[in-house]
């Protein structure tokens, strides 16, 4: 048994998200959102070198050493996967393990709201969830493909790096693949996608304009896509998807873009006002005629006050979702105004405005 398996067990048993290990510091987990020590103990050079070699192969070493990065998922017997991150730094190795549930949360048990479950029963377009590192785009990525395989008879092909959530066939038939296991990199996946017979793709993440343009033509060849951005609100990805290209291509893009958007769900994760654990918000923006309109006309701008009007259409801002929340008492004011979009708006809300008095 890997000595660093020990340490999973401690961050299982206490719910915890992350275990990072560093030279000069105990082993860490981030458990209801903060990162505590789980002994006294700092770790020098020699001992995380053998905690983190112990876990990979000889070909996956070499990799690491040679190129100082490495991505991959580890397998804790069947109690849970990990996505595992090794990188050096000043003080030398270290890594940082995110937990993947062994148990996929259906839509109904994260309370996501309805308008995402019916994104996810479209047969067609690009549907984004965003935000920032650790805000679930995993977990609710994989709640809505959990979705249509209770739901659906379809094949769903999946490229990661690494592979995280694994879908048992419910049903549909289900493909996974790894980015540098099973295929040399996102683009090349993407590209031998179209002739995978695929319904649904998920691809783990855009990154870049190549990936970016395969992903809107698949979509617009009637398959539903699933991709992730690493952008804070929905009129942020817009402008993120379109900079990518240059100037000249910008307008094909954004043509493109207003074609295929199903729709795009911009989340943030926070801690529970009474500490028990964390509280997804999710700001949602659904391909209407108007949002495509506003996309191809590069009026970015006029999103915000589309999502505040589009209520009927299952629309939602993340500050309304916020205020929302801080009224129900589940999130404290003060961590509401940190994920806010206006925050000068938002701090005028009496609730909030009232903690802020000095």
């Amino acid at each position: 048994m890997p000595a660093l398996d020990r340490y999973f067990d401690v961050l299982l048993q206490r719910g915890g998200s992350d275990l990072h290990l560093s030279i000069g510091y105990p082993v860490m987990i981030r458990a209801k959102g903060e990162l505590v020590a789980v002994d006294d103990r700092a770790l020098d050079h020699r001992t995380i070198a053998e905690l983190m070699d112990e876990i990979i192969n000889e070909d996956r070493r070499n990799y690491f050493h040679a190129y100082r990065d490495l991505d991959f998922a580890y397998g804790y017997q069947d109690k849970a996967r990990f996505r595992a991150n090794y990188f050096y730094k000043t003080t030398g190795p270290g890594a940082v393990f995110r937990t993947i549930p062994s148990e996929i949360l259906t839509t109904e048990q994260l309370g996501l709201p309805r308008a995402v479950v019916e994104l996810a029963e479209r047969r067609a377009g690009l549907v984004l969830v965003t935000g920032p590192t650790g805000s679930g785009k995993s977990t609710t990525l994989a709640a809505m493909l959990d979705h249509i395989n209770r739901n659906r008879e379809a094949h769903i092909l999946t490229i990661e790096d690494p592979v995280e959530f694994v879908h048992t066939p419910k049903k549909c038939q289900i493909t996974h693949r790894e980015v540098g296991e099973h295929t040399p990199s996102f683009a090349d996946a993407i590209r031998s996608a179209g002739r995978e017979n695929a319904d649904v793709i998920l691809v783990g993440e855009l990154r870049g304009r190549e990936t970016m343009q395969m992903a809107l033509q698949l979509a617009s060849f009637g398959i539903l896509i699933f991709a992730t951005v690493h952008t804070n609100s929905a009129p942020a990805t817009i402008d993120r998807f379109v900079n990518a290209f240059p100037a000249s291509q910008q307008p094909q893009i954004r043509g493109m873009l207003a074609d295929s958007l199903a729709g795009i769900v911009a989340q943030q994760l926070m801690r529970k006002a009474d500490g028990s654990g964390r509280i997804a918000a999710q700001e949602i923006l659904i391909g209407t005629s108007g949002v495509a309109a506003a996309i191809r006309e590069a009026k970015t701008s006029m999103l915000t006050s589309l999502i505040q009007s589009g209520g009927s259409h299952g629309m939602q801002s993340i500050d309304s979702v916020l205020e929302k929340l801080v009224a129900a008492g589940k999130v404290a004011p003060e961590d509401a105004l940190e994920k806010a979009a206006d925050k000068d708006r938002f701090a005028r809300i009496p609730q909030v405005a009232a903690v802020l008095k000095p």
